[in-house]
């Protein structure tokens, strides 16, 4: 039996991934559903590594190369194809991609975004669940990452919960790999979704979205989960959408902002500054990959954050836009440690302060988490002293304006949401 490695890439946007349906012009599979694949070696029989493959096939198949960027890669595995006289080593990989806009090639006929439990429903090629079973996202995605923010991990999150739901709804866990689920009945179910509310204390949208999924379940089963998950799913994504939207009609033409979130930065993209100010906000200077990213549109300068408070006025900011972990219900916010500092040097600067977030931010309750890092991380010696290392930091009401899906809320409205949160999280009560 021949051996022939080939990849097979997920392309995901807003919790959907894409899938192609094969045409009559590849050698096999024609009609069958897959991801974009294609094989390791090139055209003319070279070895290419996988990811350069992947990436290859991506640009061939969709045009959106420059769209993604790498999440996982995930463990090959063999298809023994019997009748073809082919096994199949297939890398499996996963691209977040910003664009969802597909320019497909003869090899395939259709192109749709689709949640990945239809992959269990649909005609697909052989074990295409497998590969998105090595690279969709599980319980240690949303708990250990350090790289993304707050909104980006609790869309991972319920992508945990609705996948596990679609997988008892089928009855196939013991058909695909690994054998070990973490949920196959209402019970472990509900016990995963407690598991994945508490992965990240101090990122309460985690929290209050897998919240919003359980207390709208109809019924104990794993198909109610899997659909009050997905549209879970959905309305984060429209209302991450709308606040970056709502929040861009209050930016002028110099912003400034410092750590890394989804929502600012769709937020910059959408009110297109002419020049932005960035702190490299350590620690994870995740500031940095932002400036890089936001050069391609604007004049950027990144600072220091000991210089960020006095290049705020000195830079001529007309506002500063950061991100949210956590809104607490007297309007307080909770993020990424330098925005307390950032916040008062605007307004000693009279500059203009938003934190933009989804309503889910906001928190049922006033209990926050600075989640300390690694104290080596600050100091490494072998004197007797303390070292405090926290993520996160507290930044007053009256020094950020807090800009969401519904508007610019004041703390009455931040009090009424922390309320309805609070009520949806009694699902796991009964209540």
């Amino acid at each position: 039996m021949e051996t022939r490695p080939i990849v097979t890439c997920f392309l995901r946007s807003e919790g959907e991934v894409l899938l192609l349906r094969r045409s009559n012009a590849v050698g096999s599979y024609q009609g069958q559903w897959g991801g974009v694949a294609g094989h390791v070696a090139d055209d003319a029989g070279r070895d290419r590594d996988p990811e350069t493959a992947a990436r290859a096939e991506i640009d061939e198949e969709t045009g959106l190369a420059d769209a993604v960027t790498l999440v996982r890669q995930g463990d090959p595995f063999q298809v023994d194809d019997a009748d073809q006289g082919v096994r199949w080593v297939v890398h499996p990989f996963l691209f977040d991609s910003e664009a969802r806009t597909v320019e497909t090639n003869e090899e395939a006929t259709e192109a749709v975004w689709v949640h990945p439990p239809e992959i269990l429903t649909r005609e697909t090629v052989p074990r295409l669940w497998t590969a998105w079973d090595r690279v969709r996202p599980r319980v240690a995605t949303v708990r250990e990452d350090r790289t993304h923010g707050s909104a980006w991990l609790s869309l991972r999150a319920l992508e945990v919960l609705r996948d596990e739901a679609a997988l008892a709804e089928a009855g196939r866990t013991d058909e695909l790999e690994p054998a070990e689920r973490d949920g196959d009945d209402w019970d472990a179910l509900a016990a995963l979704a407690a598991t994945l509310r508490e992965a990240r204390p101090s990122m309460v949208v985690v929290a209050n979205r897998i919240n919003r999924a359980m207390a709208a379940v109809t019924d104990e089963s794993p198909a109610a989960v899997e659909r009050a998950a997905t549209e879970a799913l959905n309305h984060a994504v429209t209302a991450d959408r709308v606040a970056a939207a709502v929040a861009a009609e209050h930016v002028g033409d110099r912003l400034a902002t410092l750590s890394r979130s989804g929502t600012v930065r769709v937020v910059v993209e959408a009110a297109a500054p002419e020049a932005v100010l960035v702190a490299e906000s350590r620690p994870g200077g995740e500031g940095v990959s932002v400036a890089e990213t936001v050069a391609d549109s604007a004049a950027v300068t990144l600072t220091t954050d000991t210089a960020f408070g006095h290049e705020l006025d000195a830079w001529s900011a007309d506002t500063l836009v950061v991100g949210a972990d956590r809104v607490l219900p007297d309007g307080r916010v909770v993020n990424k440690v330098g925005t307390r500092s950032a916040a008062l040097s605007a307004a000693a600067a009279d500059v203009d302060s938003y934190a933009v977030c989804a309503t889910d931010k906001i928190a049922p309750h006033a209990e926050w988490d600075r989640e300390e890092r690694n104290s080596r991380e600050v100091y490494d010696g072998d004197a007797d002293l303390a070292v405090e290392n926290p993520t996160f930091d507290l930044t007053p009401a009256s020094a950020v304006t807090v800009v969401t899906e519904r508007g610019v809320l004041g703390t009455d409205e931040i009090r009424e949401i922390a309320d309805a949160h609070r009520e949806r999280a009694g699902w796991a009560d009964g209540g």
